[in-house]
């Protein structure tokens, strides 16, 4: 069966203080969903277990990610999550920190249960 994308959702989190790409990335998935509420999964004969939620962060060291971290950020659903490159890191004027920006994009899919 094939997946049908139902949502997508973007955010964008920060870490100030630390370099931190995991917490930027916890944010931006948190900044995504924070205000979103799924009520249509009865009017399609599925649960919030039926999802199939990918996620895609966008941070300048994506190695650095935790995404088994990340992935905790979400409720519900069979959960995946993408680190790559992308985002922005702006240096602080003096000394070796840095403040790191995450982009994260939520793609919620179902399974088409409809035949071919």
């Amino acid at each position: 069966m094939a997946r049908v994308r139902c949502i997508t959702e973007m955010g964008m989190g920060v870490d100030v203080h630390g370099r931190d790409a995991t917490k930027a990335a916890k944010r931006a998935v948190s900044d995504a969903i924070r205000h979103s509420s799924l009520g249509f999964f009865r009017m399609v004969g599925k649960t919030s277990k039926d999802m199939f939620v990918d996620v895609t962060i966008a941070v300048p060291n994506p190695e650095a990610v935790d995404t088994a971290a990340v992935a905790k950020e979400l409720p519900y659903g069979t959960v995946t999550v993408t680190a790559v490159k992308g985002g922005l890191e702006i240096p602080v004027e003096q000394g070796s920190d840095s403040i790191v920006i995450a982009n994260a994009a939520v793609i919620v899919s179902l399974e088409d249960d409809k035949p071919a």
